[in-house]
């Protein structure tokens, strides 16, 4: 039983507090400490049960319930040995008691032996009327074997046996989606809502299998009826909102994202869509109103100034694109689209060291794009520093092994340093994978072009 705040139920765990602040014991029967145990548990509160379990032993010893739950604290605690040891005790004790097959799975669990779980938990299906929370962790532990199919099938006795269990329909829409039968989900909850016509749960995750499928009429229709189902669901409007954008629709977009900003707290992602469908729409002032909002309200959120970004630099003011994105790499260092927004600005604005110096932390950061490696390095050799530009391509080379782009622009720089023998081994890789890509040896280093030694390489191989 859990405590509320407004009635009488509470007062066990009142004088429970009491007891601790004035450390006058007092006594309590076995259910009460249940119920205190169980309260903490539920609050996260590990501290408070440990010590509840700990004076309901002392005055209840032989209650194994309460031994049940110092169990569920081992376990907790990753403390298996000491756990494992006291369910063999308990077991002696009663061997009908499902609550210790219940922790006996948490622990396989917990050694990664999903399926000696599932096995334990289904002995303990024969010992037990309630057999819902049974079902749910079954489904559960076929979920950590990848097991989609036999997941869905206790997830959906769940649902069999509680109509409002949301979580298990979450569960088995993910088990279809994972296995891509988004038809099968279709056909399932729409037999599900002939039974339960107002249940706006499953009309909204009707709407977005609709949605893959690219059938927007019907995924509108859906979440209609989801909002008729509850009209403050604020992700019906959402969802709802997303499909219309996609339909170019976008002042009916504005006004299914605007219903969620009057129902709840503003999210940054409605905000961020309606900027963007104003940006659609031309209304431009509005949209950067909307973005501005977007990182008021959460500046982590790397979409939001990603779009001011993005704004700013289609417009092709770029002083202030810089600005937004330096903003933006204050806040989070080790984002890797900042890093490549602040080196694509910096380069229109000619601050190539700068742009240089972001395209090597986008690399530090491990985004490993061809394009991330070419740019820096066509940088290095702007600005002169050809070692480092060999050591960039030399570095690429070992994760794009046969490319043309990466070969070519190895050739040049070793042809520049008069290291003829390997400018002639990197030309003769790029004619060999792509001649067509030649022309990056002219634009990129039209004196190499002019070399003798260049010239018979390409009459030989060409």
């Amino acid at each position: 039983m859990e405590f509320s705040q407004d009635d009488n139920n509470n007062l066990p765990l009142t004088k429970f507090e009491s007891m601790l602040k004035t450390n006058h014991v007092l006594f309590f029967d076995s259910e009460e400490f249940e119920n205190i145990i169980h309260h903490y548990l539920n609050q996260g509160k590990i501290a408070l049960a440990k010590k509840a379990i700990k004076l309901g032993l002392d005055q209840h010893p032989t209650s194994i319930n309460l031994r049940l739950f110092k169990v569920e604290i081992y376990v907790f605690e990753d403390k298996l040995i000491e756990a494992d040891t006291l369910l063999s005790e308990l077991y002696s004790l009663d061997p009908n008691n499902e609550e210790i097959y219940i922790q006996k799975a948490n622990i396989f669990s917990k050694q990664d032996n999903h399926s000696q779980a599932i096995s334990v938990l289904k002995q303990a299906l024969e010992l037990t009327d309630d057999v819902v929370d049974l079902y749910s962790l079954i489904g559960m532990e076929y979920l950590f074997l990848d097991n989609f199919e036999e997941a869905k099938v206790y997830f959906m006795k769940c649902l069999e046996c509680d109509i409002e269990d949301y979580s298990a329909l979450y569960n088995i829409i993910y088990c279809f989606e994972f296995l891509n039968q988004h038809e099968d989900a279709i056909s399932y909850l729409n037999v599900f809502l002939d039974k339960n016509p107002y249940c706006e749960v499953a009309w909204h995750q009707l709407g977005k299998q609709y949605d893959l499928l690219k059938d927007y009429k019907k995924a509108l229709a859906a979440y209609d009826f989801a909002i008729i189902s509850d009209d403050t669901f604020v992700g019906a409007y959402l969802e709802r909102g997303k499909v219309l954008e996609k339909l170019k629709r976008y002042k009916d977009a504005i006004e299914n994202y605007s219903i969620t900003l009057s129902l709840d707290d503003p999210t940054s992602f409605a905000l961020l869509r309606i900027g963007n469908c104003y940006e659609q729409l031309g209304n431009h002032e509005l949209a950067l109103q909307y973005y501005d909002r977007t990182v008021h309200e959460d500046p982590l959120l790397d979409k939001g100034w990603i779009a001011i970004t993005k704004f700013y630099k289609k417009k092709n003011d770029y002083l202030k694109a810089l600005h937004y994105i330096n903003k933006a790499i204050n806040i989070d260092s080790e984002n890797v689209m900042y890093w490549k927004l602040y080196s694509q600005i910096n380069q229109r604005l000619n601050f190539l060291e700068e742009a240089e110096r972001g395209y090597k932390k986008t690399l530090e950061l491990g985004n490993y794009e061809l394009n991330t490696w070419l740019s820096r390095g066509d940088l290095l050799i702007k600005l002169g520093e050809s070692d480092a530009a060999i050591y960039n391509f030399e570095q690429a080379i070992e994760f794009y092994p046969d490319n043309a782009e990466i070969e070519y622009r190895l050739a040049g720089l070793y042809f520049q340093l008069n290291e003829n023998d390997k400018g002639s081994f990197h030309l003769k890789n790029g004619l060999k994978h792509n001649h067509e890509y030649y022309f990056i040896i002219d634009e990129l280093f039209p004196k190499v072009s002019n070399k003798r030694l260049v010239k018979k390489i390409l009459k030989t191989n060409l």
